[in-house]
């Protein structure tokens, strides 16, 4: 009897093994035929015939040259011509003098929420938001950001799919859910999921993974240690109150030192960092004595609190946030109020990060308005106020690109983002226009960008006459 019971147990186990490794495979033909079907092709090479670079780095365009990228990576740059073997596979792309740039990185981006209504991310079908996600993906892609840091949503599997080639979006550096305290800026939840329960059933908003709740330094390390689990490639945690919350006040200081410190350590044995969504001076520097490394906002930041960023070497990850009366009439009264607020110390924030030579990156931070989300370059567009185009788009190139490697060795696209140099990943845009003399080109993509590529791959080509792109061409 013992021994038929060890046998039948035994057997059901290779069953199980070998139904699994059936299935693993077969999710793997599966992922594979929509990979073949759905992503462009990809030739083994493609070369930029007389194209002026801004490298992500200089403040003026290289002489004509030109650029062969084979793979995902810029394999040569060269003023002189680029002979390419005869029996190679290559696409040729005549730019005629345009201006080839890397393309846009934006650095405070949520995927998941940029043009879904508050109200619909928290009752709609979460299949139904996954599928607008994926859309605005693939939008965020045509207007040429082949990259974003996701600060906060489920954005694990869509990520994977456009990694994959199922669908079309940007190379997404996910945060997943956002780390906040109960009645913090990211405390979703109804009021009928309160009070919680240690241990008991997730929100609505937990669960679908917009937000994780903790309380103390040992739940605050928990909930990080989800989120690397799922595949974050750095932590992003609630440090003080937002515009969007309806329940936490920009000026109230949330999480103690010891719980940001939790994340911090969290985060730090995983070879990543914490950035922390801050406003003012007190929570700013409260991040900062933990341990992070970035501050995402910082509009109310004071002097000694932007000295204090110069001297620790902290990012200041800050976003144009001014009065824009289309998305502002959306808001909610209590969010109006908050956003003036913000709004005001918007100049001065700029203002303190020029005097200090903070390393500043650039974001957008649109949330929930999918009017706003199609104007994400028009945002870009307008630090024209506070920089020189070419000081503007090195933030959203090169420097963006330096700020994501801070994710050490879980980056998930090891490799340089945001300059165009050989060896570097071939994310490419190629422009009508110089955006180094008028930087508002960046807020018409349609019109100005010719050619997206990123990882290799062309995903919009609108340059006449079709001839324009050849193939096995010495």
């Amino acid at each position: 009897m013992n021994i038929s019971t060890s046998f039948d147990l035994s057997t059901i186990g290779t069953l199980k093994r070998a139904l699994f490794a059936s299935l693993t495979v077969a999710a793997l033909s599966i992922g594979q035929t929509a990979r073949a079907q759905d992503a462009p092709a990809r030739p083994a090479a493609t070369l930029f015939q007389n194209v002026h670079i801004f490298d992500g780095k200089s403040a003026e365009l290289s002489t004509p040259s030109n650029v062969l990228v084979r793979g995902n990576t810029i394999e040569r740059i060269s003023t002189a011509p680029i002979a390419v073997d005869a029996d190679d596979s290559i696409r040729v792309v005549p730019a005629d003098g345009r201006v080839l740039m890397p393309g846009l990185i934006d650095a405070h981006w949520h995927v998941f929420m940029a043009g879904t209504p508050q109200p619909v991310l928290l009752t709609g079908d979460p299949a139904y938001l996954n599928l607008l996600a994926a859309r605005q993906a693939e939008a965020t892609l045509m207007r040429g950001f082949t990259t974003v840091r996701d600060l906060g949503g489920p954005v694990f599997s869509l990520k994977r799919a456009i990694d994959e080639g199922v669908t079309n979006g940007p190379r997404i550096y996910p945060s997943g859910a956002f780390i906040s305290q109960t009645s913090g800026h990211g405390d979703f939840r109804f009021d009928f999921e309160l009070p919680r329960q240690p241990g008991g059933p997730l929100s609505r908003s937990e669960a679908e993974g917009v937000s994780a709740i903790a309380d103390s330094p040992d739940e605050v390390r928990l909930r990080a240690r989800e989120q690397l689990r799922a595949g974050a490639s750095q932590i992003k945690v609630m440090a003080s109150g937002g515009v969007s919350s309806q329940f936490s006040h920009i000026e109230a200081n949330e999480f103690t030192e010891a719980e940001l410190r939790a994340a911090v350590e969290a985060a730090g044995d995983w070879g990543t960092y914490v950035t922390a969504h801050a406003y003012t001076p007190n929570a700013v520097q409260r991040a900062i004595r933990a341990g992070v490394k970035v501050i995402d906002h910082g509009q109310l930041a004071d002097e000694e609190t932007v000295r204090m960023m110069a001297d620790k070497g902290i990012w200041w990850s800050l976003q144009p946030l001014t009065y824009d009366a289309d998305v502002f009439a959306r808001m909610s009264p209590v969010s109006q109020k908050k956003a003036l607020e913000v709004f005001a110390g918007t100049e001065n924030a700029y203002r303190l990060a020029k005097q200090y030579n903070v390393k500043t990156a650039w974001g957008s931070d649109i949330l929930f308005d999918a009017g706003a989300a199609s104007r994400q370059g028009s945002y870009l567009a307008m630090m024209s106020r506070w920089y020189t185009p070419a000081q503007a788009l090195r933030m959203a190139t090169a420097s963006n690109g330096e700020l994501l490697a801070l994710s050490g060795f879980i980056n998930p696209y090891p490799g340089k983002l945001g300059v165009i140099e050989e060896g570097a990943l071939a994310d490419l845009l190629l422009v009508d226009g110089n955006p180094l003399e008028h930087l508002d080109l960046v807020a018409d993509p349609d019109k100005n960008f010719r050619v997206i590529m990123k990882d290799g791959t062309i995903y919009k080509n609108t340059l006449t006459p079709p001839s324009v792109v050849s193939s096995n061409t010495p």
